[in-house]
């Protein structure tokens, strides 16, 4: 058995289906289809995509989603069969935000389309961010000054990569990399070029196909109240300018060259 055999039986016995009406909305044998739903054969792809159509659902979600533990109808559908969970409110009718903790942080490449393990993350309520589908981040590393280690980024789903904007801040979800949290440089066709806020790291390029979710920065949930220095670009030049200016001056206080 599969989940997928799973799924298709669910959901033809949630609609009152016969076993022979699916397979002749299919225009398949009753036989052929029998083997699908029992698990004794793999659909080709022609007979998911029919299948997706005639529930009305992914093709995704027939293959990745245990459709008997969550309610089809209430998962908010994206473009190119991209599935996330309904937004969950609470007796207030605010949104509950679901966060990814350091505990968990591991398994969140593998268990993001989830639905058992998005429900089993802390969740916690902020209601001036309003209506919009959020999640709860950990931060990792000195890249992104003030936020350091133990802080939270809240970000928003971003459903299309043409909607992220330069300049902006974003919880990149990738297959490589897994989380990072990272400013847009460049918003390229086919890629991401993303940098830090620490300039000690190089920006790099995220390839769009390598990206998983992406989640815009609304607010962040810090333990520390430590003073960070704000650092402007024209002070990082003085900077450099002065250190070359310096290093200059050793070398001809000793006699060297260029």
């Amino acid at each position: 058995m599969s989940l997928f055999s799973d799924n298709i039986r669910a959901l033809r016995v949630k609609h009152k289906i016969s076993q022979e009406k699916v397979a002749e909305s299919l225009m398949i044998t009753r036989g052929r289809y029998v083997k699908y739903e029992d698990g004794t054969s793999e659909a080709p792809y022609e007979i998911l995509k029919k299948m997706a159509q005639y529930y009305q659902i992914s093709i995704d979600l027939l293959l990745s989603v245990d459709v008997r533990k969550i309610e089809v109808s209430d998962l908010l559908k994206l473009e190119n069969n991209r599935l996330i969970l309904p937004i969950q409110v609470d007796q207030m009718g605010e949104n509950r935000i679901e966060v990814v903790t350091q505990t968990v942080k591991a398994g969140y490449l593998n268990g993001y389309a989830d639905p058992e393990y998005i429900e089993q993350l802390q969740q916690i309520s902020l209601p001036f961010l309003g209506v919009g589908k959020y999640r709860g981040f950990p931060v990792e590393g000195d890249s992104m000054p003030p936020h350091q280690d133990g802080d939270i980024i809240v970000g928003s789903y971003v459903e299309r990569l043409g909607e992220v904007l330069d300049g902006k801040t974003y919880i990149l979800i990738t297959r490589s990399e897994g989380m990072v949290y990272k400013r847009l440089n460049k918003n390229k066709k086919n890629a991401l070029v993303v940098a830090s806020d620490n300039y000690f790291y190089p920006p790099y390029e995220v390839k769009a196909s390598d990206i998983l979710e992406i989640w815009e920065y609304q607010c962040s949930i810090a333990r520390s109240d430590r003073k960070t220095e704000a650092l402007e670009s024209d002070t990082i030049k003085n900077m450099f300018v002065e250190l070359k200016r310096d290093i200059s001056e050793v070398k001809n206080s000793i006699g060297l060259t260029n």
